[in-house]
């Protein structure tokens, strides 16, 4: 006679947890490395060129990926080298790519990067991320706790209709508005978690801003971009640290000291990194905190993607930070 009785499974814990998803681009990045850069019109000798995994949305992913967050990205490569190169990468990096489509519409897009004194200057050419559609950030399942993050290298048509999703589900949403562009500000109010730079900044808010902005100011301009009590207007500043105006205060988080190699991810690295903690139940003075600590991680290596910190680096840093 059949044993009808409910059984006992294993269930692995990572099954039960929230998940990130992640709609955004996915670059093959080529980097070239220089004493400084070039004037208009200026041709200067280069040091090194890579080529890395790059792409905000694909960088993103492998942050949250290796800071312990389960993590599935929504996107386009073209049938081509870089695309299958790409997607071997984010595969090694425990990437979910089931959203993850090829087109022979298009090429892999792929981003110019020029390295000089630490800093750089990008030159993106979107290729399949701009085939990105309504119909595929419509496709995954969100379940409640699930963060959603996206970014302006894919189409913000797109970008808006993947963050209708989550107030029905009860799903975080975190926007980092790069490249800075015009977009509709109804966009905003879909947002829990902006985080931009001072550039970006000045951008959507449309104001001047100073290399050394004062602080006040920063979050005075940053508050004009919040739309409801409980949003987190998040202004990060590089060697500064980070300025935050969340719900109703102020936040303000020092840099790191350390020697930037280059600055290329560090941005991404934040935005992956507030995403897993956040998903992991952190709360956003803790994930901001931390996702400080893993992008002065990420500067002091070349390349986006590759530049990740794991999970383990992290604790390790934040072990000898408190000495």
């Amino acid at each position: 006679m059949a044993d009808d009785r409910p059984k006992s499974y294993n269930i692995p814990e990572e099954i039960n947890m929230p998940k990130v998803w992640i709609a955004g681009s996915v670059n093959m990045d080529i980097v070239a490395t220089a004493a400084r850069y070039p004037k208009i019109g200026e041709t200067v000798a280069g040091r090194d060129v890579f080529f890395f995994p790059g792409g905000k949305g694909a960088n993103q992913a492998v942050s949250a990926a290796k800071l312990g967050a389960p993590t599935a990205l929504i996107g386009k490569v073209g049938n081509d080298s870089f695309g299958r190169e790409l997607r071997n990468f984010l595969a090694a990096q425990n990437v979910d790519l089931q959203f993850l489509q090829d087109t022979a519409d298009a090429h892999t897009g792929t981003a110019v990067i020029t390295v000089a004194d630490g800093n750089n200057a990008i030159v993106v050419i979107p290729g399949a991320n701009a085939l990105l559609s309504d119909r595929d950030v419509m496709e995954p399942v969100l379940a409640k706790g699930d963060v959603l993050v996206s970014q302006f290298e894919v189409p913000v048509p797109t970008v808006k209709k993947f963050f209708s999703r989550a107030q029905s589900v009860g799903a975080t949403t975190i926007l980092n508005p790069a490249p800075a562009i015009d977009f509709d500000r109804d966009l905003l109010a879909l947002i829990d978690i902006l985080i931009l730079n001072e550039t970006e900044l000045g951008t959507i808010a449309g104001a001047q801003i100073d290399e050394n902005e004062d602080d006040s100011r920063l979050i005075a301009l940053a508050r004009t971009l919040q739309t409801r009590a409980n949003q987190t207007i998040v202004v990060t500043l590089g060697r500064r640290g980070l300025l935050a105006w969340a719900g109703a205060r102020a936040l303000a988080i020092p840099g790191e000291i350390v020697e930037s190699l280059d600055a290329t991810g560090a941005g991404d690295c934040f935005v992956g990194a507030v995403a897993a903690q956040s998903a992991l139940g952190a709360s956003v003075a803790e994930a901001l905190a931390y996702a400080n600590l893993a992008a002065s991680i990420c500067v002091q290596r070349m390349g986006a993607g590759p530049s990740m910190p794991s999970k383990a680096e992290v604790a390790a840093a934040a072990k000898a930070k408190r000495g």
